[in-house]
């Protein structure tokens, strides 16, 4: 098959129908988050959780977070796992990679050594469930040791290999608490995990579909991965070195895009590299750095403007003074008249989500 050729604002087009952001919106909630495979979960809330803010850029404010929580507590059309959301659909691709967990030797050890341990959550889990973690016992017979957050806590680092294994799953949450049950309570009673090889296969075709244009590899992430191996067609892309893989499907449509507010979770963005190449965009989530150190903010929010990404936001949200405080607006390039009052208006539009009065300082 040949080689495509094209140019980076083709590229970039391709990029922003993939991940719904032209003007076209998404129907719902659901058919959004099959379409991006995913949304991230992080406890950071500077503006609104991540999965929530994501969903808004997409849905607009039709969108509420108690549709979230209805889709996993209620229907169970999308459940939790690895701090991302997904749709229940695709469970059975997971599956197929679940008996390899623990992947590490050192975790390996750790499971055999605490067999009674687990044999005692899922017990508790039967009789009991669902439950906090802090309601269950810690019954180890090997501690996990770690120089970090995790050491000694045996409880929590159990339930996330069981999680993890899929023996157990999340039911819900009461804020940032997960209540867990055992998986059978919460998934398909049906679901068959597909053959490993047919489920990568389909998992890059997913990723690639979902992100519209990747490299075929790249570093390895923690959870989900940015490169999509075969996946659709190779491409090179105008002044970029290196190959690409792109969804064919979304080459030559028209193009209207829109003005959106990104969470620096956004799987737009989220891949560094990509953003840089294709966008010319640079970005570093600094909520982790001193407060001296920081360009653009603690939770900057990158800004897309038609097919580009022109600069970020940096704002905070004060839900109980109700006041989104709006403290700067960096301009990666100089904004136009009509790309200012686009970012007005949905910032406008942000505050109006979040119930909450607009504040310039």
């Amino acid at each position: 098959m040949a080689q495509h050729q094209l140019d980076r604002t083709e590229a970039r087009r391709i990029a922003v129908r993939a991940q719904l952001l032209t003007a076209g919106r998404p129907a719902d909630l659901l058919s959004t988050v099959k379409h991006l495979t995913l949304l991230q979960v992080d406890p950071t809330a500077a503006i609104a959780p991540a999965a929530d803010l994501v969903a808004w850029t997409r849905l607009g404010s039709a969108y509420r977070p108690a549709d979230l929580t209805r889709a996993l507590e209620h229907d169970r059309t999308l459940f939790e796992l690895d701090a991302m959301i997904r749709p229940m659909d695709d469970l059975p691709i997971l599956l197929a990679s679940m008996a390899d967990v623990p992947h590490s030797a050192r975790g390996r050890e750790w499971l055999a050594a605490n067999d009674r341990f687990r044999t005692d959550i899922l017990d508790r889990l039967r009789a009991e469930g669902p439950l906090k973690s802090r309601d269950i016992p810690d019954t180890s017979q090997v501690s996990w040791q770690s120089t970090g957050w995790s050491n000694n806590r045996n409880v929590t680092q159990m339930l996330e290999l069981l999680l993890r294994r899929g023996e157990i799953a999340i039911s819900r949450r009461d804020g940032r608490e997960r209540f867990w049950d055992l998986a059978e309570r919460v998934y398909p009673a049906d679901v068959v995990p597909l053959p490993r090889d047919e489920a990568r296969r389909i998992r890059n075709s997913r990723r690639l579909a979902a992100l519209g244009i990747a490299r075929a590899s790249a570093t390895e992430q923690a959870i989900e991965q940015v490169y999509v191996e075969d996946a659709g067609e190779e491409a090179v892309v105008d002044g970029v070195k290196g190959t690409w893989r792109f969804d064919p499907t979304l080459l030559g449509q028209p193009f209207e895009g829109r003005t959106a507010l990104l969470s620096p979770f956004d799987r737009l963005s989220y891949d560094r590299a990509r953003a840089q190449q294709l966008f010319e965009f640079d970005y570093q989530l600094e909520m982790y750095k001193p407060e001296g150190k920081r360009k653009w903010g603690y939770f900057a929010l990158p800004i897309l403007h038609d097919d580009r990404l022109v600069g970020k936001v940096d704002a905070v949200v004060d839900r109980k003074g109700k006041k989104l405080t709006v403290r700067a607006i960096h301009e990666d390039v100089p904004f136009d008249t009509d790309t200012a009052a686009a970012v007005q208006a949905e910032l406008d539009d942000l505050a109006a989500w979040l119930g909450v009065e607009r504040h310039n300082p």
